[in-house]
């Protein structure tokens, strides 16, 4: 994991719920965690790493979810002492549990790699799924190509077209030329060569370099009169 801490700050802002508290934090609350969890990065990013982690640990005994993650990449990075691998998943897992998508993903890179203990790739799918379902769009591929390539989980290809759409949906210029290619095979979805074009052509805009070729490709087609199976949302 090398995820830097900064990184983490423009997702803060909704996900500064105290899974301690009895209640939800009030606004003044909010801002307060708001404002030491941005001290508490800013000790980090300078170098101060025991005023970071004391933060951090304080933050964390709030409820704060960001701050097991970032205590938990302390761990990874072996910038506290007695770091532990062990120690950082099972930081990681808590934020996750209370509902901090970054950590879901954290989660399922630890299980996949094997870094924190044993690899183990069914529990690590079980994570991506967890982060996909939260909007993680690297979730969203990785649980994508774990069904579409049966690794860790049983082959589904409809499932691996659903989130492949999601990612794709959501920026994933990969994800964007998988699903086209799904459509001009009819893996997993109906055999669709308008819908095909349609993913090769936003791949092709953003970047991918087959898919200009696949796009004029499913041009000929369709000019040539193949049958599209219109089947409706791209």
């Amino acid at each position: 994991m090398s995820t830097p801490l900064r990184l983490l700050m423009t997702a803060l802002a909704a996900s500064l719920l105290t899974a301690a508290a009895a209640a939800e934090p009030t606004p003044a609350q909010r801002q307060a965690l708001q404002a030491r969890l941005e001290a508490a990065v800013l000790d980090h990013e300078q170098g101060r790493l025991a005023q970071a982690r004391e933060a951090f640990e304080g933050l964390a005994r709030a409820g704060v979810p960001a701050a097991d993650y970032n205590l938990a990449v302390m761990h990874l990075q072996g910038e506290v002492p007695g770091a532990s691998r062990a120690e950082a998943l099972r930081l990681m897992t808590r934020a996750a549990e209370h509902g901090f998508v970054t950590a879901a993903y954290g989660v399922a890179q630890l299980y996949e790699t094997g870094d924190a203990g044993r690899r183990d790739l069914p529990q690590a799918n079980r994570w991506y799924l967890r982060a996909a379902e939260g909007g993680s769009v690297d979730g969203q591929l990785a649980i994508a190509t774990a069904y579409y390539l049966g690794r860790g989980a049983a082959k589904d290809l409809p499932a691996a077209a659903h989130w492949y759409r999601e990612a794709a949906k959501g920026g994933d210029v990969g994800a964007q030329y998988i699903l086209a290619s799904m459509y001009e095979a009819g893996d997993g979805v109906a055999h669709d060569l308008r819908l095909a074009r349609y993913w090769y052509d936003i791949a092709a805009r953003n970047g991918d370099e087959a898919a200009p070729g696949k796009r004029a490709e499913m041009d000929a087609k369709l000019a040539a009169g193949a049958a599209p199976a219109v089947t409706g949302r791209p």
